[in-house]
């Protein structure tokens, strides 16, 4: 009889290219355990995309560990998820290669995320730069993963793994699970606390908090951060004609947990002064625990190390079932 207890598989990586922000935890990422209670979740560190662009090696290696602290601290338990880094299971490459070959040319050249990075790094446009959604949908298909949680900047990549999927199952039958895009909570939309206009960047620094910040470099942040030019100088959730202020109500309604109306009638009369320091004291405390415990994991460099290695292996044992049939079928001698 069919065990109708098993978990569909989600599969996630961030970059360690930088700092985890304000925008990231407030997004998705605080979701995440919530769907490693309900799904069978790998996450990992992305450190193979990271390269496409130069990296300095020594801090490569400090923000993928930190990464991984950032993922625990966030709630991620590595004994009810799979959490591992990306260069530490070879078969991500090894799959790559082989579906190079069967991603066409046209397929990578429209892609809209080569054009974008292309344009901002003119002087290294690489071939890895090119071939990165191949690399991306070997991530996906090599753990048979049924959905893949995604924005709105990575839905082309998720299609064009699932034409890739398609295509080989076309021709040696169904040898991948074709995932499907999984719209996850995507919690508040952060924008930038200098430029409203845009979302939370670690791009730009000054209107970018970091989870791991100091408390009064948080604080200094908020209290510059730009509001509105208008006479009327109170705090109401207008994202049309008061940008500035509806970001600042947003994120203290989802540090808190208080309601648009809630917060308007807290600030009634109080004006710009009074709310901005406020803000910045709650995320403050929202993000408190999230330093404090991502300190006390990286002192422990001996259990970060047992996470990945262990992640590793459990990764490893399902990718390398996967690489060895797609082996076989395209023809290669078993070893």
């Amino acid at each position: 009889m069919e065990n109708a207890t098993v978990k569909k598989r989600i599969l996630s990586g961030i970059q360690p290219s930088g700092r985890l922000h304000l925008g990231n935890y407030l997004g998705p990422l605080r979701h995440w355990p919530e769907m490693i209670e309900e799904f069978d979740c790998y996450f990992f560190m992305a450190d193979l995309h990271t390269i496409t662009v130069r990296q300095n090696p020594a801090d490569l290696r400090r923000q993928t560990l930190t990464l991984l602290a950032q993922y625990i601290a966030c709630g991620l338990d590595p004994e009810k998820c799979v959490l591992f880094i990306q260069s530490h299971v070879p078969a991500h490459s090894q799959l790559s290669w082989v579906l190079n070959c069967y991603t066409m040319f046209g397929e990578l050249s429209r892609m809209t995320q080569f054009k974008d990075k292309s344009a901002k790094n003119a002087d290294n446009i690489n071939a890895g730069l090119f071939t990165y959604p191949v690399l991306m949908a070997s991530d996906i298909l090599i753990y048979q993963a049924d959905m893949v949680p995604v924005g709105e900047d990575q839905r082309q990549h998720v299609e064009i793994c699932r034409d890739i999927a398609n295509r080989f199952n076309g021709i040696y039958g169904d040898v991948f699970k074709v995932p499907e895009p999984y719209i996850a909570k995507v919690g508040a939309r952060i924008k930038s606390l200098s430029a409203p206009a845009s979302k939370m960047s670690k791009s730009q620094p000054d209107g970018c908090v970091f989870l791991l910040e100091k408390p009064e470099d948080i604080m200094r942040k908020f209290k510059r951060s730009v509001t509105d030019s208008d006479t009327e100088r109170c705090v109401r959730y207008d994202p049309e004609e008061k940008p500035g202020v509806s970001n600042l109500i947003q994120i203290y309604a989802s540090a808190t947990g208080k309601t648009f109306d809630e917060i308007e009638a807290e600030f009634d009369g109080k004006g710009y002064g009074v709310f901005k320091p406020a803000v910045g004291e709650a995320v403050v405390e929202t993000l408190r625990p999230i330093r404090e415990e991502t300190e006390r994991l990286l002192a422990d460099k001996a259990y970060l190390e047992g996470v990945y290695r262990a992640g590793a292996e459990k990764a490893a044992y399902v990718a390398n079932r996967t690489l060895s049939k797609v082996y076989k079928k395209v023809g290669f001698l078993a070893r």
